[in-house]
């Protein structure tokens, strides 16, 4: 018996079973990442880890380092241990600030794509304006702490940032290698 949807449903004239499981399968990837909260763990994962590369690099780049000023317990300097401390020391920093930057931007990823897929939704449109939607609620719910003012004005910063870069996203290539069929 076929059922609407389910596999011998999808099954076609011509089709092994194999393809058909293999279209049944693509069908249930493309639902999945489709879904609010696929989307909203994907973006979480993919800005932890971009933060973390990005804490990485500007933890190396920094040159106010507190090891600089000394260290707890009136050693010294950093320059005054030997090299396998200075280095359990700066990794130790590294690490703290790597793990820091990763939540945060994990959090904003998250935070951004969970709202804008929660605007499409309700709105049925895939458009600028749900990307603004959700940068100004982005934006405010990051400054909700600091009072009204300080949520306007994060509001208006991320519905602005993220204005910009959906347009720019959605321009249209020009583009023929990226076109595959020509």
């Amino acid at each position: 018996m076929a059922f609407p949807g389910g596999m011998m449903g999808s099954r076609q004239e011509g089709m092994d079973p194999e393809q058909a499981q293999q279209m049944q399968m693509v069908k249930y990837m493309q639902a999945a990442m489709e879904s609010c909260p696929v989307k909203t763990g994907i973006a979480g994962t993919m800005g932890f880890g971009l933060g973390g590369m990005f804490g990485i690099f500007m933890s190396s780049m920094r040159y106010d380092t507190p090891m600089s000023h000394g260290l707890p317990g009136g050693v010294g300097t950093i320059s005054d241990l030997p090299v396998r401390e200075q280095l359990r020391h700066g990794f130790k920093d590294m690490g703290k600030s790597a793990f820091s930057s990763a939540k945060n931007f994990g959090y904003i990823g998250a935070l951004f794509a969970g709202s804008e897929c929660v605007i499409e939704g309700y709105r049925a449109k895939n458009d600028l304006a749900n990307g603004v939607a959700a940068g100004c609620f982005t934006g405010g719910f990051l400054a909700k702490s600091a009072g009204p003012q300080a949520m306007v004005i994060g509001c208006a910063g991320f519905a602005a940032f993220s204005a910009a870069i959906d347009a720019y996203m959605r321009q249209p290539s020009d583009d023929r290698a990226a076109d595959p069929i020509v």
